[in-house]
């Protein structure tokens, strides 16, 4: 339970640095919601390719990794929502 939560609390410190990166339009709710889903993909897509289970808690290497997944939904939800809002 407590690495469910820990998880959560990276999401929106990821949502917020990934959104600042990417120069996000989006509301600061949506940047902080693409951060937590974009958590779990960067981790979904490190265990897949690299076989590294990345749920050990927060560390750099964690973070980097949810930092990559939240910018590449950024990425894709700009290619999706492309002058709309995206909620």
């Amino acid at each position: 339970m407590i690495g469910f939560i820990l998880w959560i609390i990276m999401g929106l410190v990821v949502g917020a640095v990934a959104g600042f990166v990417m120069r996000s339009n989006y509301p600061w709710y949506i940047d902080l919601l693409l951060g937590v889903l974009g958590s779990a993909l960067g981790g979904w897509l490190t265990s897949i390719f690299l076989g590294v289970d990345l749920t050990t808690g927060f560390n750099l290497t964690t973070f980097l990794v949810a930092t990559v997944g939240a910018i590449i939904l950024i990425a894709l939800s700009r290619l999706v929502f492309r002058g709309r809002s995206a909620l």
